[in-house]
């Protein structure tokens, strides 16, 4: 009889014996077809190198000042890419340095040399098709085969820099769920599964070192927050035991360019994004980064510099749409109890010294209404939500109905 016969008149033991030795057959094969695929690859590698190597010998000035010039579009492209990472990754496909092959993208960001973070998260976070597949393809660029789930988490979350919208992580996290459970077969009962546990670590490991949470959890609490998560069922206790040991001993590692003794602070944020900022003395509008979070309103110059130019605190204030006969889609910060004086909040002078900010509202402007009404919205909750609990309930309840 061969393997890819019915098996009939078997025991159980020899029935399951059988279907282990069908599945590493597989395995084998789908290895085989790999390793065939890698050194297919080398040998047009090669074959392109020494055609290259070949074309240099025969004019070396020329190759010389190819590489410079193509150096030159790379480096400028990275720069474009880290300002607006549509437009860099075009800039790079326009110039013939980057090819429009969605795995090709897929694979200069997961190499990331020269890029922003965060960046690197916008871009792979948004909702139109081409991103996802992307997404989709950055995540594969991940060896997860026999990690545990918080050594794979460290290597997804240091590739790039977490968003701040619940949509967004949303769709990254269900993409590392599918792709891990893929990876590791039979860990977990569904992707669903994955999905939760890894948001319950992420949440774990802000509580543990987080300085400002006080309460900080113990394992006993870790093990009733995943109750039912497995189809049901709970996961067993030795596997929770070593996660929470593993992200207890060491912290996640967050990329550097997301600030150094704000790393906790801009892990997670509730929104970030472009907006336009009508100055407090001179009137003049400019273009800032910001990051809502943790009832604060922070902007920066650009998304690579570790400290802001200005700290919005958010108490006492509140948000309105507001129209301007120079900017469409603005809205404003102000304090309804005290008109006329000056918001408490702080900025960075022209000598880098922290001054206080002379606003007495912020006006500032969104891309479309829609962006404006998000924002509105986001700064309205910032006190009371946070994307990561509402996220893991929805699951949760997903995970409840199906039993």
């Amino acid at each position: 009889m061969t393997l890819g016969e019915e098996s009939t008149g078997l025991s159980g033991a020899e029935e399951a014996e059988l279907e282990t030795i069908r599945k590493h057959r597989q395995e084998l094969l789908d290895d085989i077809k790999k390793l065939k695929e890698e050194i297919a690859e080398m040998v047009a590698e090669f074959e392109c190198f020494q055609e290259e190597k070949q074309e240099a010998d025969n004019n070396p000035g020329e190759q010389t000042r190819q590489l410079s010039q193509r150096d030159k579009i790379l480096s400028g492209g990275r720069k474009k890419f880290n300002m607006d990472p549509e437009k860099g990754i075009q800039y790079l496909i326009e110039h013939q340095v980057l090819s429009s092959d969605l795995q090709d993208i897929a694979r200069f960001l997961h190499k990331g040399e020269g890029l922003n973070k965060t960046a690197i998260g916008d871009y792979l976070g948004r909702r139109d098709p081409k991103n996802i597949e992307i997404l989709q393809a950055f995540v594969a660029c991940h060896q997860f085969a026999n990690l545990n789930l918080v050594q794979a988490l460290r290597q997804f979350l240091w590739s790039f820099r977490l968003p701040g919208e619940a949509q967004k992580i949303d769709r990254m996290m269900e993409a590392f769920a599918s792709w891990y459970c893929k990876c590791n077969p039979g860990v977990f009962q569904s992707t669903d599964t994955c999905y939760v546990l890894s948001f319950s670590i992420i949440m774990l490991n802000t509580s543990l070192h987080n300085p400002n949470v006080k309460d900080k959890p113990h394992f006993e609490r870790f093990v009733a927050i995943n109750r039912g998560i497995d189809n049901g069922g709970d996961l067993p206790e030795e596997l929770l035991k070593n996660l929470f040991e593993s992200i207890k001993n060491e912290p996640f590692s967050i990329p550097e360019d997301d600030g150094n003794d704000l790393t906790h602070t801009f892990f997670n944020p509730n929104r970030e994004g472009w907006l336009l900022k009508l100055g407090g003395r001179v009137k003049t509008w400019k273009r800032r980064w910001f990051i809502l979070t943790a009832n604060c309103l922070y902007y920066f110059e650009y998304t690579t510099d570790k400290e802001p130019l200005g700290i919005i605190p958010l108490e006492n204030l509140s948000v309105r749409k507001v129209d301007d006969p120079k900017k469409p889609n603005c809205f404003e910060l102000f304090n309804p109890n005290c008109k006329g004086q000056k918001i408490k909040a702080c900025k960075t002078d022209g000598d880098g010294k922290v001054v206080e900010g002379k606003h007495q509202s912020y006006k500032i402007s969104a891309a479309t209404p829609a962006e404006r009404d998000e924002w509105i919205e986001a700064i309205r909750t910032s006190i009371t939500q946070n994307p990561f609990y509402d996220l893991v309930s929805a699951r949760k309840k997903k995970i409840a109905n199906k039993n």
